[in-house]
């Protein structure tokens, strides 16, 4: 499994990346590894405030469809264009081409609080 020491990771396996207020976020390589191939993904959160842990859209694999949880409070901005007619990105490059939402986080020392790789791959086990 590959978990990118720069980013921050929930137990709900969202990851997050900051770049001052800006945050990127996705699900992990083992998200994805259990959902199975994605088929698309929905969010209808777009311009919205939410809070840390809020449901912010879902993604559905061939398998079952899982909710997506907000790691830090924020207004979400953008949904990744390239999901619309690529879902699979999600599944080929989830920490690249593959992110879902980009938001602006209400406190950046929030993010700093999510669990760091080493935690992370102790949940994913």
């Amino acid at each position: 499994m590959n978990f990118p020491e720069s980013l921050r990771y929930t137990k709900d396996h969202e990851w997050i990346s900051l770049d001052g207020n800006i945050a990127t976020i996705g699900i992990t390589d083992f998200a994805q590894g259990e959902l199975g191939d994605i088929v698309y993904v929905e969010v209808e959160t777009i311009g919205k405030a939410l809070e840390a842990g809020a449901v912010f859209g879902t993604v559905e694999a061939v398998k079952t469809v899982s909710d997506l949880f907000l790691p830090a409070s924020g207004t979400i901005n953008e949904l990744n264009p390239a999901l619309a007619n690529a879902p699979e990105l999600v599944n080929t490059d989830p920490y690249g081409e593959g992110w879902m939402v980009k938001m602006t986080v209400d406190n950046p020392a929030d993010v700093e609080a999510l669990l760091d790789a080493t935690a992370y791959a102790a949940v994913a086990g």
